[in-house]
């Protein structure tokens, strides 16, 4: 067992509560600055910025900071010749998929409350243990089942209208708080402009289908990992190269690319989108650098934590109305997500899936993910 000595710190402080810090730091303010710069006041669908060029300033970023770490770590003449082997092009699967999942995310907090989304995109769990046991032919414990099927039906709590909570406590003379005609005409008043053009329904598919590719790019990543020699940041430089292509040809050319040519490419920014892109491309690698000192105890509690902030924060900025089902499915979530990276008394076999700390910088918001061997 280590000493106190031994224990890595920065500034004194162990480095195991500053990730625990940067973990709910991270995934708490990211998802409520890109909520905020899609409804701020004065802004909507036709003066909002796009979010196609903040996805491609995002993987820009990411590049250019992968590549400053791969060339100090190995030397740059020795990492350029590893970014571009011959079995790069495998990156450029995940690469896509991690593309359209960051723009599905804007898509996502658009139409949707930052708490809303911080519960279901924990949707990602799932998705993950799934394409482990399918990929990689891993198996899941018991009590990691148990925790999925909590976790699910935490989520399809939260997306519950109150009244169907409502009715069936009032079979139970339990009094829960349901929305009049009064609270929602002055919750609809007092909203940020572009909480008024939200579609849930849009946004529940969005956020669904970002946590397949999640999940679906997690696994294949490790998959990559597991077969190369090749370093991590190597891999992450190679995905941010290839990030770029469907960023820009089928994000700012394809989708925007007329609106863009009219209106410009930095039409609509301001320092609070400046901020969405700085937390989302220097949070991912900063919880990537941070996250292999802390252990499932300080990742679990740092979700925990970040999705209560989420939800405070949405009841004071947003006007985020607090009702039956979402406390208790986000409870079921929050008790779920502890569960699952719970550890288990007896030994782990390598053919046991187990969460442990996010290795890609790609996917930001992840900080469960299969564990590179």
């Amino acid at each position: 067992m280590a000493s106190p000595q031994d224990v890595p710190r920065l500034f004194g402080v162990p480095l195991k509560y500053i990730s625990l810090a940067t973990l709910t730091i991270q995934n708490s303010a990211l998802i409520l600055i890109m909520h905020y710069s899609r409804v701020m006041p004065g802004y909507n669908s036709e003066s909002r910025y796009f979010a196609s060029t903040a996805v491609l300033l995002n993987e820009i970023a990411k590049l250019a900071i992968c590549c400053a770490v791969a060339g100090y770590s190995r030397g740059f003449s020795s990492a350029w010749s590893e970014v571009f082997s011959r079995d790069c092009w495998k990156l450029a699967i995940p690469a896509c998929l991690y593309t359209v999942q960051n723009t599905l995310q804007y898509v996502a907090v658009s139409n949707l409350d930052a708490a809303t989304f911080q519960v279901t995109y924990q949707l990602k769990i799932i998705t993950t243990a799934i394409f482990s046991v399918t990929m990689l032919h891993r198996s899941l414990t018991l009590l990691m089942w148990t925790s999925l099927l909590l976790l699910t039906l935490g989520i399809a709590l939260v997306q519950l209208p109150a009244d169907i909570i409502s009715l069936a406590a009032s079979s139970f003379n339990i009094a829960l708080r349901v929305d009049t005609e009064e609270e929602e005409e002055e919750t609809s008043s007092s909203s940020l402009e572009g909480e008024k053009e939200m579609n849930r329904s849009l946004g529940l598919i969005a956020v669904m289908i970002a946590c397949v590719l999640s999940g679906l790019a997690g696994v294949y990543f490790e998959k990559v990992l597991k077969g190369t020699s090749a370093s991590l940041w190597i891999r992450n430089v190679q995905l941010s190269f290839f990030s770029l292509f469907p960023a820009f040809l089928f994000g700012v050319l394809a989708k925007d690319g007329a609106a863009i040519a009219e209106k410009g490419f930095f039409f609509g920014y301001n320092p609070v989108v400046w901020t969405a892109i700085a937390f989302q491309a220097g949070g991912g690698i900063v919880v990537a650098l941070c996250v292999n000192f802390a252990d499932n105890i300080a990742k679990n509690f740092a979700t925990s934590i970040s999705i209560l902030i989420s939800f405070i924060a949405s009841v004071y900025f947003f006007d985020f109305v607090v009702t039956a089902n979402f406390v208790i499915g986000a409870s079921l979530v929050l008790f779920a997500t502890y569960l699952y990276s719970k550890p288990e008394r007896r030994p782990t076999t390598d053919s046991e899936f187990r969460p442990a700390p996010l290795q890609s910088v790609h996917d930001d918001t992840s900080i469960t993910n299969d564990k590179l061997q």
